[in-house]
This record gives C-alpha cells, structure tokens and sequence, in this order.
C-alpha cells in the first residue's frame, strides 16, 4: 500500500510539471545575423544603373522596357550617373520609383 501511494504522488508531480511547462509559450528563436552569404546574395540583386542593360533594369520595381531604354540613352547622352537620385532626371522616373528600387541600385 505505501508503495502505491509513492507511486500515485509521483505520477501527480509529474503530471502538474508537465501541465505547468505545456502551458508556457516558446522561447523565441534570435534572429540570424547576416552572413557573408546572404550579404553576397544581396549584392547579386543589387543592379549597377551605369553598367545594366535592358534586361537588368526591367527587375527593378516598375520599370519596364521603356524606362529601362530611358535610363540607358539618359546615361549614354549624360554619361555615368554619380547618384541615384539623378535617376528622377529620366523622362517617367520619379522621387517615389527611385524611392521603391533605392536598396537595389547601386553605382
């Protein structure tokens, strides 16, 4: 009889552990920090807007095939862009497009 009460109280202490710990969230997993992987991966996604051609520039946010026309005969009349915000200086181009594609583009 002493055994079968040993028994039974440690089957309730386990039971109340166990409903304790279910009722407890997850811990939240950290967030990774950026490797130079996904750095490299980044930078492939990245479009130089002196060196791009049509098929490059039409990835970025709205911009088709006639911008990206644009952009090349804007560049090869005026030479290198030295900012990215000369981008608005292309006929259609606005601050807002340039605005959308900033984090893509580079010189």
């Amino acid at each position: 009889m002493k055994n079968h009460i040993t028994i039974v109280g440690l089957l309730f202490l386990a039971s109340v552990s166990l409903g304790v710990n279910a009722g407890q969230k997850p811990k939240a997993t950290p967030t990774p920090v950026e490797n130079s992987a996904t750095q490299a991966q980044a930078q492939s996604l990245s479009i130089n807007i002196n060196t791009a051609q049509v098929a490059d520039l039409v990835r970025l946010k709205g911009i088709g095939e006639a911008k990206a026309k644009a952009i090349i005969e804007f560049r090869q009349a005026n030479g290198n862009f030295k900012a990215v915000k000369e981008l608005e200086q292309v006929k259609g181009i606005g601050a807002k497009l340039v605005e959308k594609n900033r984090s893509l583009i580079v010189l």
